[in-house]
């Protein structure tokens, strides 16, 4: 059986319980997959479902056809922007050029979906199959449309895979077996970041910033994200801001650079950055409540540029 999840590293509590359930064949009808994000929450819900439908043994045709996406009686489903009157999946989108300033969410006509794949007949296996990706990021509708799923899934099975549990509502979490997934030590991340592609930026480790491995906090998905967002920043960009700006037209210009440079999501994740490098130089906790009010204004769809203005010269001593 361990060669089922053998490339799931770090996470033996949740192999164990995700073992025992094939081998005894004493399967819940859903699971909630809690971690944080980058730590094999993905990967493990794609091993489990190849030893749902192959056995405890798995099978290595079946595992491709999983990685594609290319099975009947599965349906992943990812929150998705809304484009030109259509749902676009996060994976999907900086390929199709989305505006990202609105966060993603599951949405009712999706979890809707949802049900009526359930309902239909499995084509290949005994049961439908659906995974659901950040079902922390449903609006009230969907929540309680996944919570009928939930109370009548007839033979299907459900994987809904989270990163803040408590953000779902009591009655969905209860009638999940809950699985729980652990940042890793830092043995473990650099196992997992050895065994990546260097196309992932997996070898360039010895060239992070020291903020990078903090933020990534035991996440090794998270720290190959983090290091595509640094390597995407214009060059100068990220000096400049830790620069103290004496003159308020510094404090502008930059403001004017950033929001032209980077998108809504790039933003805020520099605004993580720059909370994490503050922290590590400074201790002080009040610039990072500062930065901490930018991010809620960007959030809420103030004008991008003059909230970074204002921020700026905040954070410069230079607005009275």
């Amino acid at each position: 059986m361990s060669t089922l999840f053998a490339d799931l590293i770090g996470q033996p509590r949740a192999v164990a319980l995700l073992e025992a359930a094939l081998v005894k064949d004493r399967l819940a009808p859903a699971y909630l997959f809690a971690g944080a994000d980058g730590v094999g929450r993905r990967l493990a819900a794609l091993r489990f479902l190849e030893g749902v439908l192959a056995g405890p043994g798995g099978s290595p045709g079946l595992r491709r056809r999983l990685v594609q996406g290319n099975h009947p009686d599965l349906l992943w489903v990812e929150p998705t922007y809304q484009h030109q009157g259509q749902l676009i999946p996060i994976s999907q989108a900086e390929e199709q050029g989305v505006a990202r300033r609105a966060p993603p969410q599951l949405r009712l006509e999706q979890v809707r979906g949802v049900s009526r794949f359930l309902a239909r007949r499995a084509v290949e296996s005994r049961r439908s199959l659906v995974v659901l990706e950040q079902v922390e990021a449903m609006a009230e509708g969907a929540a309680n449309a996944l919570l009928k799923t939930l109370e009548e899934p007839g033979d299907g099975l459900l994987i809904l895979i989270t990163a803040t549990p408590e953000r779902l509502l009591s009655t969905i979490r209860s009638r999940c077996q809950q699985i729980p997934f652990l940042r890793l030590d830092p043995q473990d991340l650099d196992r997992v970041l050895a065994s990546v592609s260097s196309e992932d930026g997996a070898t360039d480790g010895a060239a992070d910033p020291p903020a990078l491995r903090e933020l990534a906090a035991g996440s090794p998905g998270a720290l190959l994200q983090h290091r595509r967002q640094w390597r995407q920043l214009p060059e100068g960009l990220a000096d400049r801001l830790r620069v103290r700006h004496r003159e308020p037209l510094e404090a502008l210009a930059l403001a004017r650079d950033l929001t032209e440079a980077l998108d809504g999501e790039q933003q805020l994740w520099l605004l993580d950055w720059w909370q994490q490098v503050l922290w590590l130089e400074t201790h002080d906790p009040e610039p990072l409540r500062r930065l901490e009010r930018l991010r809620l204004q960007l959030r809420a769809y103030v004008q991008p540029r003059l909230a970074w203005e204002v921020a700026l010269l905040d954070l410069s001593g230079l607005r009275r």
